[in-house]
């Protein structure tokens, strides 16, 4: 059986940092993996941008328990659970992203940690530099053969280094530069995608 590696945000479930600058009014947060493509370039930004309004990790944790799956998410996993195995390849944090896998039906999650102090995020411990292409890497040395989507710039890597890569409702700005991969807009359209790209 082959091996699906998902992204988190902008595919499963809302951007997370959207809602957060949405929340809170701080506009300096939209900011996501769609309009920079260096991660540390943006989390560097994030963490300066928290500091100056004095966002704690609880604010954002409040944000993130109002959230849950977009529309169509969770059949659309429940779907692809039945065909391939599946794995969620993200750069989000344990401490954001594990309250949202129990309205998915706890996926396996491979993601980053925060380092907090007193509430207030401080700083992160990457998983490992280059994290989802690593891991893609990582499970076709064991033979495993992966289709891979995902929707933003830190996705292109995973989704080169797969068998099959789809971009999923990707911005104008991804689709321009890395116009070898398959656009799906919908989950009918993601659905035939995996459906194409599959073998077993």
């Amino acid at each position: 059986m082959d091996l699906a590696c998902l992204d988190l945000e902008g595919v499963l479930v809302p951007e997370i940092w959207i809602n957060v600058a949405e929340r809170t009014g701080v506009d300096e947060l939209r900011l996501t993996t769609r309009d920079i493509a260096d991660y540390d370039e943006l989390m560097g930004h994030r963490l300066r941008v928290l500091d100056a309004h004095g966002i704690r990790l609880s604010q954002i944790q409040e944000v993130i328990a109002g959230l849950g799956p977009v529309p169509g998410a969770a059949d659309f996993l429940d779907w692809l659970r039945e065909r391939y195995q599946v794995v969620i390849l993200s750069d989000t944090f344990y401490q954001f992203g594990m309250p949202l896998m129990a309205q998915l039906g706890y996926p396996t999650l491979l993601c980053h940690n925060l380092e907090v102090a007193d509430d207030r995020i401080v700083g992160y411990r990457l998983r490992q530099p280059n994290a989802k292409t690593e891991a893609v890497r990582a499970f076709q040395s064991l033979n495993l053969r992966v289709v891979a989507t995902g929707d933003s710039y830190n996705d292109t890597g995973m989704l080169t280094q797969a068998e099959a890569g789809i971009l999923f409702r990707p911005p104008a700005n991804v689709v321009a530069e890395f116009g070898q991969f398959p656009v799906a807009t919908d989950f009918d359209q993601l659905r035939a995608e995996f459906t194409r790209a599959g073998r077993s």
